[in-house]
């Protein structure tokens, strides 16, 4: 009769993981210790084939057996043996550690690319202001020469109504009418509602 082969150490020599982890639940540190020999080694080894980096492998391979001396009540022989839950275990770690370092890889990337564009779109500034520009050129070219000199001297040199009635030699009345009557143009040429 052939003997079965093993692959690692043979079970019958091993400790057995499901009384260790029986042990570990109510609080005994020398059984997990012997869980943590016993286990370390698989645990690193599927973790590090899913991290590929070891001290990051190291330090998940830590916070799974960390979670095996905080959980080990929550071990259930029916689903499965103790190996396996601490392997699952192990692989569910590894894949949170991967998709975090996704996922804050992402967020930098994103923030990088948010402080690079500006806080507006300047081309479409440019435009508008352009656009909005050559408007009120042509809404100005609709007043009364008289209505145009009086809106360009009190709202582009900003005088005021007293100093434009001086440089055009008109009472100051006449200034404000025209003003007035200019604007009133203007705002309904540009589409203003008041």
């Amino acid at each position: 009769m052939k003997e079965p082969v093993y692959i690692g150490a043979n079970p019958a020599i091993e400790p057995d993981l499901q009384q260790l982890i029986n042990s570990v639940a109510l609080g005994d540190q020398e059984a997990f210790a012997a869980v943590y020999d016993t286990v370390a080694p698989s645990v690193l080894g599927v973790v590090r084939s899913v991290l590929r980096d070891r001290a990051q492998s190291e330090e998940v391979m830590q916070e799974v057996l960390v979670e095996v001396w905080r959980t080990a009540a929550r071990y259930r022989p029916d689903r499965g043996s103790a190996v396996n839950w601490i392997l699952t275990l192990a692989h569910r770690r590894a894949v949170d550690r991967v998709r975090s370092v996704e996922a804050s890889a992402a967020r930098e990337n994103k923030a990088a690319l948010l402080d690079r564009l500006p806080e507006y779109d300047e081309v479409t500034e440019q435009v508008y202001t352009r656009l909005e520009r050559e408007q009120v050129r042509r809404c100005l070219r609709t007043l009364t020469d008289l209505q145009r000199q009086a809106v360009t001297l009190a709202y582009y040199r900003g005088l005021t109504y007293r100093q434009v009635a001086e440089a055009l030699a008109l009472p100051l009345g006449t200034v404000k009418t025209r003003l007035r009557d200019g604007l009133i143009r203007l705002r309904d040429c540009l589409g203003v509602t008041a």
